[in-house]
């Protein structure tokens, strides 16, 4: 059932935490109405539902599958090891906030979502960067052959690890902070406060986990593409048609990257430098879906359309016919 009242927001919260959350909005409303929180629900319980499954099946070829463990591959299973994470420990207490209109959980709950949501986020989209990379490097021969390049991946993730927890452990620490957004039901970091500790981490958050990760992203299939190109100027029939194949996934992970993540960064930074209340409940939480909507992405894009994991799943579909 949908709480009609959002005034309930606070009840058995801490007052400081609650009026601090106030404050960062500006005396902004933040009740979505029971419509608005019902719609919400509904599409984070959607996105949960299907992240989970399509990144547990993707976990669970990886397992059962040695054929699929190359090193290029391990980096494909941690992004979807992350998205799983934020389906487990962060969509579901956003939908039952949703669900209540209203955060349940309390101010450290709000801190610890905001925090690994952010984590786990952040190393998704920065272990995207290091594909992207690793592909192109295979690709123009300056690494490695794919089958003997696991010291080098394993060290990629960890240091998307590390990266990711280097910029997301400060709000912790008193470099910005962890706290509500949008209409009461979602946490993260305080985009909201206009003093130089909170801006700085802002701009550098934006640079170093967001720009960044998508000019190498670009880059690295820019690149790729052009090699396949020239290749494909050698070898006509086969070539050409790799060099399409390539083409529309380069085209739609760009896009499928900017429609997840660049409403929210943008969002954020009008939440950051814009007019005080400017960004509204509604227009706050379409940004936060859409980001959360990459766990449901990520998989298909990056595994599913993976022309290996598609001959062992069609291998293995049509064993089970035989079998029946």
């Amino acid at each position: 059932m949908i709480v009609p009242n959002i005034s309930h927001s606070c009840s058995g919260v801490n007052s400081v935490w609650c009026s601090s959350s106030s404050n960062q909005r500006h005396g902004q409303e933040q009740n979505l109405g029971p419509t608005g929180h019902l719609i919400t629900a509904i599409c984070l319980g959607i996105i949960g539902s299907l992240g989970f499954l399509n990144n547990l099946l993707v976990l669970i070829l990886f397992c059962r599958n040695k054929v699929l463990r190359s090193p290029i591959n391990l980096l494909l299973m941690n992004i979807s090891m992350s998205d799983m994470m934020v389906c487990i420990m962060g969509t579901p207490f956003s939908f039952a906030a949703s669900t209540q209109g209203r955060w349940l959980i309390g101010p450290g709950g709000c801190i610890w979502y905001g925090f690994v949501n952010t984590l786990f986020g952040t190393v998704s989209l920065i272990s995207l960067a290091v594909l992207s990379y690793e592909r192109y490097c295979t690709m123009m021969g300056t690494t490695e052959a794919d089958a003997t390049n696991y010291r080098k991946i394993w060290m990629g993730i960890f240091l998307s690890w590390m990266y990711s927890l280097f910029w997301t452990l400060p709000p912790l620490f008193g470099w910005s902070s962890y706290g509500p957004e949008g209409p009461g039901t979602t946490c993260s970091v305080n985009w909201h406060s206009r003093d130089a500790n909170n801006i700085s981490y802002i701009i550098c958050l934006f640079i170093f986990c967001l720009v960044i990760p998508f000019f190498v992203i670009v880059y690295s299939y820019g690149k790729l593409l052009c090699a396949i190109k020239q290749v494909s100027g050698v070898t006509k029939g086969m070539g050409r048609t790799r060099e399409q194949r390539v083409l529309i996934m380069v085209v739609v992970m760009v896009i499928c990257f900017l429609l997840c993540w660049l409403p929210y960064g943008i969002m954020a930074l009008i939440a950051t430098f814009g007019k005080p209340g400017l960004i509204t409940p509604s227009a706050s939480i379409i940004p936060s879906i859409l980001a959360k909507s990459s766990t449901v992405y990520n998989p298909v894009i990056y595994i599913f359309l993976n022309k290996q994991v598609s001959k062992v799943i069609s291998l293995r579909f049509v064993l089970m016919q035989y079998v029946s």
